[in-house]
Formats: C-alpha cells, sequence, structure tokens
C-alpha cells in the first residue's frame, strides 16, 4: 500500500493512470488498471488519508494521493460528481492530457438526482470548457458501476464500452485501454454527436450490451 508522499514529482511512469473522485466508478477503474500492470495514483477531495484502506484492497500498484497528484498523469479518469466539475480546472495544467469523462450531469448526489443545466451543450462539452485543453473522451458513463466492476467478457461475449471524443489519439489511447480491460470498445463519434447519445437520458444510456466475437 502506498499512501501520499511516496510518489515524488518525476516518476510518474508511462504505465500510470490518475484517477479522480474514488466512489464505486473511481473504484472499478482503478481496480480494472491495477489488475492489468498500470500504477494508478487515486485522490479525492477529502485527501489520502481517507484512501487509505481503499488502496490496501487494490495492492502495492495503487497509490493514494491528493487530487493534483491524481491528475498529474497523462491519462486520468474524471470519476467526480458531474456538479464538482467547475472546482478541477486550476488542479492542473490540462492541456494536452487525455480525459476520460466518466461523468454523468446528475444535479444533485447521494442520491443522484435532477439533471445539471448545461444549455445547448452536451455533458462532455462543458467539461471540456472547464478543463482547458484537455482532449476528452467520454467512456464508461453508460454503464452502472457494478458492471464496470465486473469482468466485461462473458460466454456470451464482451461487454461493451461505448466512447467518443474529438481528438483521433485519445480516442485510440483509451479504446486500448478499454479493450486491454476486456472491454468491447465502440466508438461513436465526437463529443457532439457521441456525447448526446451516451449522456444522462440519452439513447444509449443505461444499455448494456454484449459484443459477440467470432473466431
Amino acid at each position: 500500500m502506498s499512501t501520499h508522499g511516496t510518489i515524488g514529482h518525476g516518476t510518474i511512469g508511462h504505465g500510470t493512470i490518475g484517477v479522480l473522485g474514488a466512489g464505486e466508478v473511481g473504484q472499478a477503474v482503478a481496480d480494472k488498471a491495477v489488475r492489468h500492470g498500470h500504477d494508478v495514483l487515486i485522490g479525492n477531495s477529502r485527501g489520502p488519508r481517507t484512501l487509505e484502506a481503499l488502496v490496501g484492497r487494490l495492492g502495492p500498484k495503487a497509490h493514494a494521493v491528493t487530487a493534483e497528484e491524481a491528475a498529474k498523469p497523462e491519462i486520468v479518469f474524471l470519476s467526480v460528481p458531474f456538479f464538482a466539475v467547475p472546482e478541477l480546472t486550476g488542479l492542473t495544467t490540462w492541456a494536452g492530457k487525455t480525459v476520460v469523462d466518466t461523468t454523468n450531469q446528475f444535479a444533485a448526489a447521494n442520491p443522484w438526482r435532477g439533471r445539471y443545466d448545461v444549455g445547448d451543450l452536451t455533458g462532455s462539452e462543458w467539461v471540456a470548457r472547464h478543463l482547458p485543453g484537455a482532449r476528452i473522451v467520454k467512456a464508461l458513463n453508460t454503464l452502472y458501476a457494478p458492471f464496470i466492476a465486473a469482468d466485461p467478457r462473458h460466454a456470451e461475449g464482451r461487454q461493451v464500452a461505448f466512447y467518443a471524443g474529438d481528438d483521433t489519439d485519445a480516442k485510440a489511447a483509451v479504446a486500448g485501454l478499454l479493450d486491454e480491460f476486456g472491454f468491447a470498445a465502440l466508438d461513436l463519434g465526437g463529443l457532439r454527436e457521441g456525447g448526446r447519445l451516451m449522456q444522462l437520458d440519452g439513447a444509449l444510456s443505461a444499455k448494456h450490451l454484449l459484443l459477440q466475437d467470432v473466431d
């Protein structure tokens, strides 16, 4: 188990993944990444000490860090409540980072309810405005956390994980991770058209599909 202070500046490896948010989705993503050999920096708004038990369960490749440190890797999974996104604007220099947006635009949490008004934007377009320069890829938000945490490989096929984004290289990197985790990654296009299908109340929200693999 690693806690705050064990990850120094300049020691972030190529395979390191950041996870912002330690709710059910953040934990599921961190577990998938650790199981596939990645070092994971996981941080939340309450501080590393609140994550010690979690990283103890996840194993030595998981590190409880500050939110600022969790935002340092080149690939960061965003799993905070949607309405908390504006608080992240100054957390790091977002330009050039690939940010996997797993959020849904609920207006309130515990319980999740309401819809946060972003006008004509899709949820991920709104997120992109608050993380200047980040390469946003929408992914994993259509699945309930238990489906992300479970083994996506079934006798009938692999769990489909939709993704959308406007940056080709960022999308390829995220698709590679999703495939590595065992999902069947399915490209839905850009944040505008694909994001609308995937976001809260979109046509693909909460749809659990399997891809039948043919030998």
